[in-house]
């Protein structure tokens, strides 16, 4: 109704601009018709009832065919996509498998080298483990050292080395039958022989009484070799006591200052252990 009457008022808007007579009798059509389409529109006949449900049901038709093709094109354009994107995922994961496989093979060839090194490096050594617990934490300015649970009844023999995983820590300085003291790297007189890797340099780590060592270099040459930001402190095997090769601690900045790999401070359980030096496994 409210479209009926827009059409009424243009027409007669039309009226008073256009004067010639086909454009009047074109005026009169359209107030006429105008005016049965709003007293049509007012009325509930059945047949105007029935022409409005056809025109409908014609539009809906009608989209709904019109849509069709449209719908069939993004259903077609989504199932393109997924399967692109299976593809790329089925390819990254075969990327992801290969590459495993390659490390896996890497990972075999590095296990069975460093398997031969420590063969060779330890073809004249032999070491014996006791797993300990530290009963007491001894600490003072003077003295750095931790009493085990384990004494001479378990083999436990003065100059064995204490470790912290694989770090070394310490070593046996007294036995009692069922207990034993250890003295820690930390501890002022500490003094064990040491190589700095890289460059390959010999010295002596000593403790400082403190949290940290402190390099001290066994030929005066050895101050003139500038170390890198970074460098791993290893036992050297010098003197028999300790096999080479034990990660102590590391150095930085050109720094004398050892930080140890393990926290002193915090040992609930260690392995004493001993290298018999010239015997075969």
């Amino acid at each position: 109704m409210v479209k009926g009457r827009d059409d009424f008022v243009i027409a007669l808007r039309s009226a008073f601009f256009k004067k010639k007579d086909k454009q009047k009798f074109s005026l009169i059509s359209l107030i006429i018709l105008s005016i049965v389409i709003i007293i049509l529109s007012n009325l509930n006949f059945k047949p105007i009832q029935l022409v409005k449900l056809g025109i409908n049901e014609v539009i809906y038709r009608s989209s709904y065919i019109s849509s069709i093709p449209e719908n069939k094109i993004k259903e077609v354009t989504s199932k393109f996509k997924s399967h692109l994107e299976l593809y790329e995922n089925h390819q990254s994961k075969l990327i992801q498998i290969e590459n495993s496989n390659e490390i896996k093979v890497l990972n075999n060839i590095l296990i069975t080298e460093n398997k031969r090194l420590r063969e060779l490096i330890d073809e004249s050594i032999n070491s014996e483990e006791i797993f300990a617990r530290v009963i007491i934490d001894r600490e003072s300015p003077y003295l750095k050292s931790i009493v085990l649970n384990r004494g001479s009844k378990d083999n436990v023999k003065i100059g064995m080395a204490i470790m912290d995983r694989n770090y070394l820590v310490g070593q046996i300085i007294e036995v009692n039958y069922s207990n034993s003291r250890a003295l820690l790297l930390s501890d002022l007189n500490s003094k064990i022989p040491v190589i700095i890797q890289p460059p390959f340099l010999q010295a002596v780590a000593s403790g400082t009484g403190k949290n940290y060592g402190i390099i001290e270099y066994t030929k005066d040459e050895y101050k003139e070799n500038q170390i890198e930001k970074e460098a791993v402190v290893y036992t050297s095997g010098l003197g028999g006591i300790f096999k080479p090769g034990i990660p102590v601690g590391k150095i930085t900045n050109n720094s004398e200052q050892l930080t140890f790999f393990s926290d002193f401070g915090q040992l609930s359980f260690v392995k004493i252990v001993e290298f018999k030096i010239g015997e075969d496994q």
